[in-house]
């Protein structure tokens, strides 16, 4: 291996980043390490560790990162009266795509909750999701709108949409792992629709 590569800050933040989401993807979270991070950055090990503490500062940074990637992924499709439904299409699509960020960013144990940027990032992206709940809710049906509704609407949505993309990256539907994120999404949404009928059905 090659002597580690001086970086300033701002390199050493992104390589370092890119390096934690490639181990994750290689490894596992359970199995990632400060000195495998840094074999992948290209850095040393005491840069990293300079710069981050220990591997709560390097998850922090990629489950921040996370966070505000998939708000942006999100809100670009969550938009108009089936914007929730194409929210639950983004949110599986950056799942497939995204898997080393996804993998860190709902193990809470595995970060610091309380830091600042990364409470901000989760913020955001919740907020795209029970925004656009909020708007498919008011643009399907007439008067106003509870915010217990939005929750109900956003969590059984983000259920559906955060199991589907677990089982599928875990291979349990091993057939779907490697597929088209947005056929593996349509799927889903078609699954909801079909349920929906069913509960209605069961209720009337």
């Amino acid at each position: 291996m090659s002597s580690p590569r001086p970086y300033h800050h701002g390199q050493l933040y992104r390589e370092a980043i890119d390096g934690a989401v490639e181990e994750v993807q290689s490894v596992g979270v359970a199995a990632v390490s400060m000195r495998q991070i840094a074999r992948r950055a290209g850095v040393s090990h005491a840069a990293l560790a300079y710069q981050f503490g220990d591997k709560t500062g390097i998850f922090t940074a990629v489950a921040t990162e996370g966070f505000r990637l998939q708000a942006e992924m999100i809100g670009s499709s969550a938009h108009g009266p089936d914007g929730f439904l194409g929210g639950g299409q983004a949110y599986i699509a950056f799942a497939l795509t995204h898997r080393g960020h996804f993998e860190v960013m709902f193990r809470p144990y595995l970060y610091r909750r309380d830091d600042p940027a990364l409470l901000a990032a989760k913020k955001a992206a919740f907020d795209v999701l029970y925004d656009a709940a909020r708007a498919s809710l008011e643009s399907h049906r007439p008067g106003p709108v509870s915010d217990d509704e939005v929750s109900s609407l956003a969590l059984t949505g983000w259920s559906l949409s955060h199991g589907f993309a677990t089982l599928a990256l875990t291979s349990n539907i091993s057939e779907l792992r490697y597929a088209d994120p947005a056929v593996v999404a349509d799927q889903i949404n078609q699954g909801v629709i079909a349920l929906g009928e069913l509960v209605k059905q069961h209720t009337t």
